[in-house]
């Protein structure tokens, strides 16, 4: 098979993954390229809906925002929320101490690892498209807290969502989006799309002067990877299209006039529990997975916790099966 990313056909190595997600155990043939790294399915299924059904952990419905009751308090909040992602704003500071809002931050966190949030200089005024955002949870937060010039998009919703507080979520693809945008996010969907090169391309040409691209992918150049092979979890077949390594990346991202300015890994406890089961035969959503809580599951709470410190050590030695890639124009 020719790699997709930089043409090689020579000495690639094939593999064969199970669908695991639901247990429907179906089989798919894989390759990893001998030059750039990456690993990727054979050939695309012909229908993937059967593989996104509506139950999909991203395709759920958002809950609705909390809001205060009065104008004023719901000036606050917007000022509080506002601090919460930028940590800017002297009042804002002030109303975070008195009642700080961790649900936000720590979903900021997670969407930005690292600096990400000053690097691609987010403020209430940011221009920001979420590409294969699901119901859109993580925009509905940051719409609640003032950020107005918000969108997503996901090819796998049932239907466009046009929210009451003004936030819409299209079905459809980053071809579908107009405009000019300041960050473009690919938060786990960057892997599930078909052709990356012209989805890089697409986002370039999108993308204002300064802007940033974020893509936060799971990455074949992992200790998880070289330890459980196809039974991985975040291989994920076959709705995972693309398993990138940091050159496969970089490749990508170049052909599409854009580069990489930072890589944050941010890895964690899943690689290994959600591979452990595999490795039992035990679906993500089956009966027994510590998906469904740690009642009931094979892991104890003490090796959970070794997983998590593991999990840390392996980032910190950019070993991690995931990472954050800022990227900017060439």
């Amino acid at each position: 098979m020719m790699c997709r990313i930089c043409g090689n056909g020579r000495s690639n190595q094939s593999y064969v993954a199970k669908e695991m997600m639901f247990g429907l155990r179906e089989v798919f043939d894989y390759f990893q390229c001998a030059e750039c790294g990456c690993l990727q399915i054979a050939a695309f299924p012909s229908d993937m809906s059967r593989y996104y059904p509506l139950s999909y952990y991203s395709l759920a419905a958002a809950p609705p925002p909390r809001r205060g009751r009065g104008a004023l308090r719901r000036w606050a909040r917007v000022q509080r929320d506002t601090f919460s992602v930028g940590r800017r704003g002297i009042l804002g500071k002030i109303l975070y101490r008195v009642s700080p809002n961790e649900e936000l931050r720590g979903a900021v966190t997670k969407h930005f690892p690292g600096n990400g949030v000053f690097l691609a200089g987010i403020s209430r005024r940011s221009r920001i498209l979420d590409v294969g955002c699901g119901s859109g949870s993580f925009l509905r937060m940051l719409h609640a807290a003032g950020f107005r010039n918000v969108q997503g998009v996901d090819l796998f919703l049932e239907k466009s969502i046009a929210y009451a507080d003004g936030l819409r979520v299209l079905k459809g693809s980053l071809d579908d989006c107009e405009g000019e945008w300041d960050v473009i996010m690919f938060h786990h969907s960057f892997e599930h799309l078909p052709d990356p090169l012209a989805t890089l391309t697409a986002a370039a040409r999108r993308l204002a002067s300064r802007g940033t691209v974020l893509v936060r992918v799971p990455l074949v150049s992992s200790y998880a990877w070289e330890k459980y092979a196809v039974a991985w979890v975040q291989l994920d077949a076959p709705r995972h299209f693309f398993l990138h390594s940091p050159r496969s990346l970089a490749r990508a991202a170049e052909q599409a006039g854009l580069r990489i300015v930072q890589v944050t890994y941010d890895s964690t406890d899943f690689q290994f529990w959600g591979s452990e089961q595999y490795l039992r035969d035990i679906p993500l959503l089956g009966k027994g997975s510590y998906g469904q809580g740690l009642e009931g599951s094979i892991f104890s709470p003490e090796e959970i916790q070794r997983y998590r410190t593991l999990a840390d050590e392996l980032n910190t030695n950019e070993r991690g099966d995931q990472a954050a890639f800022y990227l900017k124009r060439a």
